[in-house]
């Protein structure tokens, strides 16, 4: 039975504390009940809690408020900005586009790319970008300290490479695992120089149109997605948080979108063959052993009934965004948690690693 509940706030959550409504008589009685109850009131959760099997949802249950000013209660489909989850996303265009011949992920970036240096481009491959092992250094945050409004201010893609992405090497290619925005300014300027089309059209067209992601798409500048949750700082006292973006940081953590999308999207690429094996097998490949890092996300590795077991691990967080997409490959279960109140990333991924029954982590 699918289960669909709305814990609203009541009394004193005007201001933003989650409050659990009490549950109708013919939703009561799920395992997951009690532990969903004890997190969020253990975390102050507002969002959105899903689970799946096989790409059907079994489960979900929302929290809170998407908009605490206008009183706008969560809902299943309120969406939320996902961030590195975007990773995932662009990741997955990444390996239709070489699945087409466009591209492959062991080419060097110069020669995806005209124009970039070649001496650097000779060496970097775009898995490489793709696993944030490349070495490009990040020359966006220097100059983001001295020009703020470089944030919201849409100076092309071409240009945010020039400027940020054109570096020295600052170790080589494959070596180490550097978390950086600018590997991805770089993808960016890949898919548009391969298609020929602005980088979200290229997404809309390849990956988000055919998998029918409707309530997915970037949200650019300081405006939020039409229906999302407002991103909060704090709830008590009210402090929205802001999160700007420029265009050229789409790929890296720029989308938006809600918890029926993610679930389905996980279950396209992980169970029903959107991505070929050999894509699928990339995905699942884990590059950065330290960081459980395969391409634009993890691998982990967790201990059910004493047994190992995989799932893929997407996660996201900006400003007071949480995401999490958490899907095993033996058994297609999923889990989706969204949040707006900027909750512990830790405390989500501890929690989904109870509700899959895994075993605590070392």
């Amino acid at each position: 039975m699918l289960i669909d509940r709305r814990a609203l706030l009541q009394g004193g959550a005007a201001m933003g504390m989650t409050a659990l409504a009490p549950l109708p008589a013919w939703a009561k009685g799920h395992p997951d009940d009690a532990k969903i109850d004890a997190f969020v009131k253990a975390n102050g959760f507002a969002g959105t809690i899903l689970r799946a099997k096989a790409g059907k949802q079994v489960y979900v249950r929302n929290f809170g408020l998407a908009n605490i000013a206008t009183k706008a209660p969560v809902t299943t489909d309120t969406v939320y900005g996902i961030a590195s989850i975007s990773k995932f996303l662009t990741t997955v265009t990444i390996l239709k586009l070489a699945e087409a011949g466009k591209l492959a992920l062991d080419a060097p970036i110069a020669t995806l790319l005209p124009g970039y240096r070649p001496d650097t481009g000779g060496k970097v491959q775009l898995a490489h970008l793709l696993s944030n092992t490349s070495g490009i250094p990040n020359g966006f945050m220097p100059e983001l300290k001295l020009e703020p409004d470089l944030v919201t201010r849409d100076i092309g893609t071409a240009e945010s490479v020039r400027r940020f992405c054109s570096g020295d090497l600052i170790f080589e290619p494959g070596a180490k695992f550097d978390y950086l925005l600018t590997n991805w300014f770089i993808v960016v300027a890949i898919v548009e120089a391969v298609t020929g089309k602005p980088f979200q059209q290229a997404m809309r067209e390849i990956t988000l149109d055919p998998l029918g992601l409707a309530h997915t798409t970037a949200a650019i500048g300081t405006e939020n997605q039409t229906g999302s949750a407002l991103s909060y700082r704090t709830v008590d006292p009210v402090v929205e948080w802001p999160n700007p973006r420029t265009p050229v940081m789409a790929a890296s953590g720029g989308y938006f979108s809600n918890a029926g999308d993610l679930l389905r999207v996980g279950h396209a690429v992980f169970d029903k063959g959107f991505v070929s094996p050999t894509s699928l097998k990339a995905l699942r490949t884990v590059r950065v052993t330290e960081q459980d890092y395969s391409l634009g996300g993890r691998v982990r590795t967790m201990t059910i009934a004493g047994k190992p077991v995989e799932a893929a691990w997407e996660t996201g967080r900006t400003a007071g965004y949480r995401s999490l997409l958490a899907h095993r490959y033996d058994t297609q279960e999923s889990i989706v948690l969204l949040n707006n109140t900027g909750i512990s990333q830790k405390a989500i991924d501890l929690f989904a690693d109870d509700l899959f029954g895994a075993a605590p982590r070392a």
